[in-house]
Protein backbone atom coordinates (compact mmCIF):
# COMPACT_ATOMS: atom_id res chain seq x y z
CA UNK A 1 0.00 0.00 0.00
CA UNK A 2 1.08 3.15 -0.93
CA UNK A 3 1.61 6.24 1.73
CA UNK A 4 -0.16 8.62 0.33
CA UNK A 5 1.12 11.47 3.35
CA UNK A 6 4.73 11.62 1.60
CA UNK A 7 3.64 10.92 -2.06
CA UNK A 8 2.04 14.50 -1.60
CA UNK A 9 5.90 15.95 -1.06
CA UNK A 10 7.75 16.64 -3.84
CA UNK A 11 11.88 14.87 -3.36
CA UNK A 12 14.04 17.18 -2.22
CA UNK A 13 17.81 16.29 -3.69
CA UNK A 14 21.21 16.40 -1.77
CA UNK A 15 21.73 19.75 -3.74
CA UNK A 16 18.65 21.91 -2.75
CA UNK A 17 19.85 20.70 0.56
CA UNK A 18 23.17 22.11 0.80
CA UNK A 19 21.64 25.30 -1.30
CA UNK A 20 19.09 25.97 1.67
CA UNK A 21 22.13 25.53 4.18
CA UNK A 22 24.36 27.60 2.11
CA UNK A 23 21.58 30.51 2.32
CA UNK A 24 21.30 30.34 5.93
CA UNK A 25 25.17 30.38 6.51
CA UNK A 26 24.90 34.07 5.09
CA UNK A 27 28.51 33.98 3.51
CA UNK A 28 30.08 31.18 6.02
CA UNK A 29 32.09 28.40 3.87
CA UNK A 30 29.93 25.40 3.91
CA UNK A 31 33.12 23.02 3.91
CA UNK A 32 34.96 24.87 6.80
CA UNK A 33 31.89 25.94 8.75
CA UNK A 34 30.02 22.32 8.68
CA UNK A 35 32.54 19.37 7.79
CA UNK A 36 34.19 17.76 10.61
CA UNK A 37 37.18 15.67 9.45
CA UNK A 38 37.89 13.40 11.61
CA UNK A 39 41.20 11.13 11.99
CA UNK A 40 39.79 8.62 9.58
CA UNK A 41 40.02 11.17 6.85
CA UNK A 42 36.06 11.19 6.83
CA UNK A 43 33.97 14.22 6.68
CA UNK A 44 30.95 14.54 8.76
CA UNK A 45 28.79 16.38 6.55
CA UNK A 46 25.79 17.71 8.45
CA UNK A 47 22.98 15.74 6.64
CA UNK A 48 22.87 12.27 4.99
CA UNK A 49 20.09 10.97 2.50
CA UNK A 50 19.56 7.36 1.13
CA UNK A 51 20.36 6.37 -2.11
CA UNK A 52 18.12 4.62 -4.34
CA UNK A 53 20.01 2.78 -6.47
CA UNK A 54 22.52 1.78 -3.19
CA UNK A 55 21.59 -1.88 -1.58
CA UNK A 56 21.17 -1.25 2.64
CA UNK A 57 23.95 -2.73 4.92
CA UNK A 58 21.68 -5.75 6.43
CA UNK A 59 23.57 -7.85 9.01
CA UNK A 60 20.88 -10.66 9.85
CA UNK A 61 22.07 -10.35 13.79
CA UNK A 62 21.06 -12.78 16.22
CA UNK A 63 21.67 -11.03 19.51
CA UNK A 64 24.37 -10.84 22.15
CA UNK A 65 25.36 -12.39 25.42
CA UNK A 66 27.02 -10.93 28.25
CA UNK A 67 30.28 -13.07 28.59
CA UNK A 68 31.96 -12.26 31.94
CA UNK A 69 35.86 -12.06 32.43
CA UNK A 70 37.96 -14.04 34.79
CA UNK A 71 41.53 -14.81 35.57
CA UNK A 72 42.10 -18.40 36.53
CA UNK A 73 45.17 -18.61 38.30
CA UNK A 74 43.82 -20.32 41.98
CA UNK A 75 41.35 -22.67 41.33
CA UNK A 76 38.96 -22.76 44.50
CA UNK A 77 38.72 -18.69 44.14
CA UNK A 78 38.26 -18.89 40.30
CA UNK A 79 35.58 -21.25 40.58
CA UNK A 80 33.53 -19.43 43.66
CA UNK A 81 34.26 -15.92 40.94
CA UNK A 82 32.28 -18.44 38.28
CA UNK A 83 29.61 -19.03 40.28
CA UNK A 84 28.89 -16.03 41.62
CA UNK A 85 28.75 -13.93 37.83
CA UNK A 86 26.76 -16.95 37.01
CA UNK A 87 23.86 -16.18 39.64
CA UNK A 88 24.36 -12.34 38.83
CA UNK A 89 23.18 -12.30 35.41
CA UNK A 90 26.48 -13.40 33.51
CA UNK A 91 25.38 -15.64 30.52
CA UNK A 92 28.97 -16.22 29.26
CA UNK A 93 32.46 -16.33 30.57
CA UNK A 94 35.95 -15.35 29.65
CA UNK A 95 38.54 -17.56 31.10
CA UNK A 96 41.98 -16.46 31.41
CA UNK A 97 44.36 -19.74 31.89
CA UNK A 98 47.80 -19.06 33.71
CA UNK A 99 49.13 -22.27 33.59
CA UNK A 100 48.65 -25.67 31.98
CA UNK A 101 48.47 -27.21 35.73
CA UNK A 102 44.97 -25.41 36.18
CA UNK A 103 42.10 -28.16 36.55
CA UNK A 104 39.48 -27.16 34.75
CA UNK A 105 37.56 -30.12 36.26
CA UNK A 106 37.93 -27.90 39.60
CA UNK A 107 37.64 -24.57 38.64
CA UNK A 108 34.49 -25.72 36.65
CA UNK A 109 33.09 -27.99 39.70
CA UNK A 110 29.07 -27.71 39.82
CA UNK A 111 29.42 -24.72 37.16
CA UNK A 112 26.14 -25.61 34.78
CA UNK A 113 28.18 -26.50 31.17
CA UNK A 114 25.23 -26.85 29.06
CA UNK A 115 24.58 -24.16 26.83
CA UNK A 116 26.81 -21.65 28.34
CA UNK A 117 29.45 -20.23 25.64
CA UNK A 118 32.90 -19.77 27.33
CA UNK A 119 35.90 -18.23 25.40
CA UNK A 120 39.50 -19.14 26.56
CA UNK A 121 42.41 -17.21 26.53
CA UNK A 122 45.58 -19.04 27.01
CA UNK A 123 48.99 -17.36 28.58
CA UNK A 124 50.87 -20.34 27.41
CA UNK A 125 50.65 -22.47 24.52
CA UNK A 126 50.61 -26.21 25.04
CA UNK A 127 48.46 -28.71 22.55
CA UNK A 128 48.30 -31.25 25.51
CA UNK A 129 46.06 -28.57 27.74
CA UNK A 130 43.69 -28.00 24.58
CA UNK A 131 43.43 -31.71 24.16
CA UNK A 132 42.57 -32.14 27.66
CA UNK A 133 40.30 -29.37 27.45
CA UNK A 134 38.98 -30.86 24.64
CA UNK A 135 38.26 -34.63 26.27
CA UNK A 136 37.09 -32.81 29.48
CA UNK A 137 34.25 -30.86 27.38
CA UNK A 138 33.16 -33.94 25.32
CA UNK A 139 29.47 -34.81 25.84
CA UNK A 140 28.80 -31.99 28.09
CA UNK A 141 27.36 -28.94 25.76
CA UNK A 142 28.93 -26.30 26.20
CA UNK A 143 29.60 -23.66 23.36
CA UNK A 144 33.64 -22.95 23.30
CA UNK A 145 35.49 -20.61 21.41
CA UNK A 146 39.35 -21.04 22.36
CA UNK A 147 41.11 -17.83 21.36
CA UNK A 148 43.92 -18.44 19.75
CA UNK A 149 46.18 -16.06 18.59
CA UNK A 150 49.87 -16.45 18.05
CA UNK A 151 50.36 -13.49 15.63
CA UNK A 152 48.65 -11.48 18.29
CA UNK A 153 51.36 -12.94 20.80
CA UNK A 154 53.50 -12.07 18.55
CA UNK A 155 52.70 -8.38 17.99
CA UNK A 156 51.92 -7.82 22.20
CA UNK A 157 54.90 -9.63 23.43
CA UNK A 158 57.38 -9.23 20.60
CA UNK A 159 58.41 -12.67 20.65
CA UNK A 160 56.78 -16.35 19.41
CA UNK A 161 55.98 -18.77 22.24
CA UNK A 162 58.31 -21.10 20.25
CA UNK A 163 59.23 -19.82 17.25
CA UNK A 164 56.81 -19.42 13.96
CA UNK A 165 57.26 -23.03 12.32
CA UNK A 166 56.78 -24.90 15.57
CA UNK A 167 53.42 -22.18 16.82
CA UNK A 168 52.12 -22.76 13.48
CA UNK A 169 52.58 -26.67 13.38
CA UNK A 170 50.99 -26.64 17.13
CA UNK A 171 47.72 -24.27 15.62
CA UNK A 172 47.31 -26.48 12.50
CA UNK A 173 47.08 -29.71 14.98
CA UNK A 174 44.73 -27.79 17.35
CA UNK A 175 42.67 -26.87 14.07
CA UNK A 176 42.50 -30.61 12.88
CA UNK A 177 41.22 -31.52 16.47
CA UNK A 178 38.45 -28.80 16.57
CA UNK A 179 37.02 -29.70 13.38
CA UNK A 180 36.04 -33.12 14.78
CA UNK A 181 34.32 -30.90 17.64
CA UNK A 182 30.72 -29.61 17.43
CA UNK A 183 31.32 -27.66 20.82
CA UNK A 184 33.89 -25.29 19.65
CA UNK A 185 32.27 -22.43 17.73
CA UNK A 186 35.36 -20.52 17.15
CA UNK A 187 39.23 -21.80 17.48
CA UNK A 188 41.05 -18.95 16.54
CA UNK A 189 40.84 -14.81 17.54
CA UNK A 190 41.67 -11.92 15.90
CA UNK A 191 43.48 -9.30 18.43
CA UNK A 192 41.66 -5.76 17.48
CA UNK A 193 41.88 -4.23 20.97
CA UNK A 194 45.68 -4.34 20.75
CA UNK A 195 45.58 -1.82 17.96
CA UNK A 196 43.02 -0.20 19.31
CA UNK A 197 43.97 0.72 22.96
CA UNK A 198 47.53 1.28 21.18
CA UNK A 199 45.65 4.16 19.59
CA UNK A 200 45.27 2.73 15.88
CA UNK A 201 42.94 4.72 14.17
CA UNK A 202 39.40 2.47 13.11
CA UNK A 203 40.75 2.27 9.37
CA UNK A 204 43.72 0.70 10.71
CA UNK A 205 42.15 -1.24 13.10
CA UNK A 206 39.68 -3.02 10.24
CA UNK A 207 42.70 -2.92 8.12
CA UNK A 208 45.11 -4.79 10.26
CA UNK A 209 42.72 -6.86 11.44
CA UNK A 210 41.59 -8.21 8.29
CA UNK A 211 45.58 -8.78 7.18
CA UNK A 212 46.11 -9.72 10.24
CA UNK A 213 43.55 -12.55 10.15
CA UNK A 214 44.16 -13.03 6.39
CA UNK A 215 47.44 -14.64 7.32
CA UNK A 216 45.63 -17.55 9.24
CA UNK A 217 43.51 -18.15 6.09
CA UNK A 218 46.67 -18.56 3.57
CA UNK A 219 47.85 -20.69 5.97
CA UNK A 220 45.19 -23.20 6.56
CA UNK A 221 43.45 -22.50 3.17
CA UNK A 222 40.81 -25.19 2.32
CA UNK A 223 40.49 -25.51 5.85
CA UNK A 224 37.40 -24.28 7.68
CA UNK A 225 37.84 -21.99 10.01
CA UNK A 226 35.85 -20.00 12.28
CA UNK A 227 37.18 -16.76 13.82
CA UNK A 228 36.66 -14.54 16.91
CA UNK A 229 37.36 -10.84 16.22
CA UNK A 230 38.61 -9.06 19.90
CA UNK A 231 37.07 -5.96 19.41
CA UNK A 232 37.61 -2.69 21.85
CA UNK A 233 34.91 0.23 22.10
CA UNK A 234 36.27 3.66 22.16
CA UNK A 235 34.00 6.59 22.87
CA UNK A 236 33.15 7.77 19.16
CA UNK A 237 29.51 6.42 19.51
CA UNK A 238 28.01 6.30 15.62
CA UNK A 239 31.65 5.62 14.37
CA UNK A 240 31.70 2.54 16.46
CA UNK A 241 28.64 0.81 15.32
CA UNK A 242 29.78 1.40 11.64
CA UNK A 243 33.25 -0.22 12.69
CA UNK A 244 31.54 -3.57 13.81
CA UNK A 245 29.34 -3.33 10.88
CA UNK A 246 32.25 -2.80 8.65
CA UNK A 247 33.69 -5.90 10.36
CA UNK A 248 31.18 -8.25 9.16
CA UNK A 249 31.47 -6.78 5.44
CA UNK A 250 34.76 -7.02 5.02
CA UNK A 251 35.27 -10.16 6.82
CA UNK A 252 32.51 -11.49 4.01
CA UNK A 253 34.44 -10.00 1.40
CA UNK A 254 37.76 -11.94 2.61
CA UNK A 255 35.84 -14.82 2.94
CA UNK A 256 34.27 -14.96 -0.71
CA UNK A 257 38.01 -15.10 -1.98
CA UNK A 258 38.67 -18.49 -0.32
CA UNK A 259 35.27 -19.91 -1.07
CA UNK A 260 35.49 -21.81 1.95
CA UNK A 261 32.35 -21.81 4.67
CA UNK A 262 33.85 -19.46 7.90
CA UNK A 263 31.71 -18.35 10.63
CA UNK A 264 32.58 -15.09 12.46
CA UNK A 265 31.94 -13.74 15.80
CA UNK A 266 32.55 -10.43 17.36
CA UNK A 267 33.37 -10.36 21.27
CA UNK A 268 33.57 -6.49 22.29
CA UNK A 269 34.43 -4.95 25.52
CA UNK A 270 35.42 -1.04 26.32
CA UNK A 271 38.93 0.47 25.71
CA UNK A 272 41.08 1.10 28.16
CA UNK A 273 42.82 4.01 26.03
CA UNK A 274 39.94 6.91 27.32
CA UNK A 275 39.56 5.79 30.80
CA UNK A 276 41.02 7.78 33.29
CA UNK A 277 42.56 7.86 37.09
CA UNK A 278 40.93 10.96 37.99
CA UNK A 279 37.59 11.79 38.12
CA UNK A 280 36.89 7.92 37.75
CA UNK A 281 33.19 7.77 38.24
CA UNK A 282 33.08 9.54 34.58
CA UNK A 283 34.57 6.01 33.46
CA UNK A 284 31.06 4.25 33.78
CA UNK A 285 29.93 7.27 31.65
CA UNK A 286 32.21 5.87 28.98
CA UNK A 287 31.68 2.26 29.52
CA UNK A 288 27.85 2.82 29.16
CA UNK A 289 28.19 4.83 25.67
CA UNK A 290 30.72 1.90 24.27
CA UNK A 291 28.49 -1.36 25.55
CA UNK A 292 25.67 0.50 23.47
CA UNK A 293 28.10 0.80 20.03
CA UNK A 294 28.87 -2.66 21.07
CA UNK A 295 24.78 -3.72 21.01
CA UNK A 296 23.92 -1.53 18.20
CA UNK A 297 27.03 -2.87 15.90
CA UNK A 298 25.91 -6.15 16.52
CA UNK A 299 28.60 -7.85 19.22
CA UNK A 300 27.69 -11.67 19.60
CA UNK A 301 29.53 -11.00 23.33
CA UNK A 302 29.87 -8.23 25.45
CA UNK A 303 32.23 -8.11 28.49
CA UNK A 304 32.44 -5.40 30.95
CA UNK A 305 35.54 -3.27 32.70
CA UNK A 306 34.66 -1.70 35.66
CA UNK A 307 35.47 1.78 36.30
CA UNK A 308 38.24 1.35 38.56
CA UNK A 309 39.91 -1.44 36.77
CA UNK A 310 43.01 0.78 36.11
CA UNK A 311 44.14 1.59 39.77
CA UNK A 312 42.14 -1.21 41.95
CA UNK A 313 42.42 -5.02 42.16
CA UNK A 314 39.47 -6.93 41.73
CA UNK A 315 36.81 -6.37 43.72
CA UNK A 316 32.82 -7.09 44.20
CA UNK A 317 31.27 -4.06 44.63
CA UNK A 318 32.65 -2.39 40.72
CA UNK A 319 32.31 -5.57 39.17
CA UNK A 320 28.34 -5.46 40.71
CA UNK A 321 28.13 -1.98 38.90
CA UNK A 322 30.08 -2.87 35.22
CA UNK A 323 27.43 -6.39 34.95
CA UNK A 324 24.97 -4.20 36.08
CA UNK A 325 25.13 -1.50 33.03
CA UNK A 326 24.89 -4.18 31.31
CA UNK A 327 21.77 -6.37 32.56
CA UNK A 328 20.29 -3.07 32.56
CA UNK A 329 20.86 -2.49 28.78
CA UNK A 330 19.23 -5.77 28.20
CA UNK A 331 16.74 -6.16 30.23
CA UNK A 332 15.50 -2.77 31.37
CA UNK A 333 16.12 -0.93 27.95
CA UNK A 334 15.14 -3.62 25.83
CA UNK A 335 18.64 -3.86 24.11
CA UNK A 336 17.85 -6.97 22.97
CA UNK A 337 14.56 -6.74 21.64
CA UNK A 338 15.69 -5.85 18.54
CA UNK A 339 17.41 -6.96 15.83
CA UNK A 340 19.82 -5.19 13.97
CA UNK A 341 18.40 -1.25 14.71
CA UNK A 342 21.03 0.62 12.87
CA UNK A 343 19.63 -1.33 9.98
CA UNK A 344 18.74 1.80 7.13
CA UNK A 345 20.65 4.22 9.06
CA UNK A 346 21.81 6.33 6.05
CA UNK A 347 24.80 8.66 8.78
CA UNK A 348 25.99 4.11 10.17
CA UNK A 349 25.87 3.44 6.74
CA UNK A 350 27.20 5.57 4.78
CA UNK A 351 30.39 5.57 7.35
CA UNK A 352 30.13 1.90 7.22
CA UNK A 353 30.51 2.34 3.68
CA UNK A 354 33.81 4.66 3.84
CA UNK A 355 35.34 2.92 6.83
CA UNK A 356 35.29 -0.19 5.19
CA UNK A 357 36.73 1.23 1.45
CA UNK A 358 39.46 3.19 3.23
CA UNK A 359 40.12 -0.02 5.18
CA UNK A 360 40.24 -2.32 2.64
CA UNK A 361 42.42 0.21 0.36
CA UNK A 362 45.07 0.18 3.42
CA UNK A 363 44.46 -4.06 3.28
CA UNK A 364 45.28 -4.26 -0.58
CA UNK A 365 48.61 -2.08 0.14
CA UNK A 366 49.59 -4.65 3.10
CA UNK A 367 49.33 -7.48 0.94
CA UNK A 368 51.29 -5.89 -1.94
CA UNK A 369 54.29 -5.36 0.81
CA UNK A 370 54.20 -8.63 1.54
CA UNK A 371 51.54 -9.29 4.52
CA UNK A 372 50.51 -8.46 8.17
CA UNK A 373 53.86 -10.50 9.60
CA UNK A 374 55.62 -9.01 6.64
CA UNK A 375 54.98 -5.86 7.96
CA UNK A 376 55.16 -6.33 11.64
CA UNK A 377 58.77 -7.61 11.57
CA UNK A 378 59.87 -4.76 9.34
CA UNK A 379 58.12 -2.61 11.97
CA UNK A 380 56.11 -0.72 9.41
CA UNK A 381 52.48 -1.46 11.25
CA UNK A 382 54.35 -0.50 14.95
CA UNK A 383 55.22 2.95 13.31
CA UNK A 384 51.89 3.52 11.28
CA UNK A 385 50.27 3.31 15.21
CA UNK A 386 52.99 5.13 16.50
CA UNK A 387 52.14 8.19 14.05
CA UNK A 388 48.68 8.00 15.01
CA UNK A 389 48.81 7.32 18.78
CA UNK A 390 50.78 10.75 18.15
CA UNK A 391 48.78 12.72 16.71
CA UNK A 392 45.79 11.87 19.17
CA UNK A 393 48.11 12.29 22.30
CA UNK A 394 48.82 15.94 20.18
CA UNK A 395 45.22 16.58 19.77
CA UNK A 396 44.38 15.59 23.88
CA UNK A 397 47.47 17.89 24.74
CA UNK A 398 45.82 20.77 23.24
CA UNK A 399 42.29 20.05 24.32
CA UNK A 400 40.58 18.89 21.29
CA UNK A 401 40.43 15.68 22.22
CA UNK A 402 38.51 15.92 25.96
CA UNK A 403 38.26 13.75 28.34
CA UNK A 404 35.92 15.02 30.92
CA UNK A 405 37.68 15.92 34.26
CA UNK A 406 41.49 15.12 33.12
CA UNK A 407 42.47 17.69 30.31
CA UNK A 408 38.65 19.84 31.03
CA UNK A 409 36.89 20.66 34.18
CA UNK A 410 38.99 18.54 36.37
CA UNK A 411 38.86 19.03 39.68
CA UNK A 412 42.12 19.93 41.29
CA UNK A 413 41.39 18.80 44.82
CA UNK A 414 41.17 15.67 43.66
CA UNK A 415 44.01 13.12 45.28
CA UNK A 416 44.80 9.72 43.97
CA UNK A 417 48.24 8.67 45.18
CA UNK A 418 46.74 6.73 48.17
CA UNK A 419 44.24 4.56 46.10
CA UNK A 420 46.37 2.85 44.20
CA UNK A 421 46.79 -0.79 44.30
CA UNK A 422 47.94 -1.24 40.59
CA UNK A 423 50.16 0.35 38.82
CA UNK A 424 48.33 2.15 36.21
CA UNK A 425 50.84 2.91 34.17
CA UNK A 426 52.47 1.13 30.99
CA UNK A 427 55.75 -0.90 32.88
CA UNK A 428 58.51 -1.41 30.16
CA UNK A 429 60.81 -4.35 31.35
CA UNK A 430 63.95 -4.42 29.34
CA UNK A 431 63.85 -8.12 27.32
CA UNK A 432 65.47 -9.65 24.38
CA UNK A 433 62.13 -9.45 21.29
CA UNK A 434 62.62 -10.66 17.75
CA UNK A 435 60.34 -7.23 16.98
CA UNK A 436 59.65 -4.11 18.71
CA UNK A 437 56.49 -5.11 20.27
CA UNK A 438 53.00 -2.70 20.08
CA UNK A 439 52.36 -0.96 23.33
CA UNK A 440 49.05 -0.49 24.57
CA UNK A 441 48.89 3.13 26.48
CA UNK A 442 46.07 5.39 28.01
CA UNK A 443 45.68 8.41 26.31
CA UNK A 444 46.23 10.37 29.75
CA UNK A 445 48.52 8.41 31.11
CA UNK A 446 51.41 11.55 31.03
CA UNK A 447 49.38 13.84 32.68
CA UNK A 448 48.25 11.96 35.19
CA UNK A 449 51.65 10.88 36.07
CA UNK A 450 52.19 14.73 35.85
CA UNK A 451 49.25 15.60 38.67
CA UNK A 452 50.53 12.96 40.95
CA UNK A 453 53.78 14.13 41.43
CA UNK A 454 52.30 17.55 42.61
CA UNK A 455 49.44 16.22 44.98
CA UNK A 456 49.71 17.80 48.31
CA UNK A 457 48.18 16.22 51.40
Amino acid sequence: MQNSLFSDFDEITAKQWKQKIQFELKGEDYNQTLLTRTAEDINIKPFYQGVKDDRPITMHHQGWKIAEKIYVKNKSASNVSILKALENGAEGLYLTIASKDISLEAVLNQVPLEGLQIDFEFEFFCVDFIDSLLRFFTGKKAKLHLNLDIIGRLARQGNWHENQKKDFEKLSWIINQVQESSQVESSIAIDLSLYQNAGATMVQQLAYGLSHANEYLDYFKDTCVNVTFLNSMSGNYFFEIAKLRAIRVLWENLISAYQIPSKLFIHSTPSRRNKTLYDYNLNMLRTTTEYMSAILGGSDRISFLPYDAIYHKDNEFSSRIARNQLLILKHESYFDTVKNPADGTYYIEELCRELCEKAFKLFKQIEKSGGFLSQLKSHQIQKKIKESASKESTRFQENTTVLVGTNRYENPQDRMSEDLELYPFVKTNSRKTLIEPIIERRLSEQLEKQRLKTETP
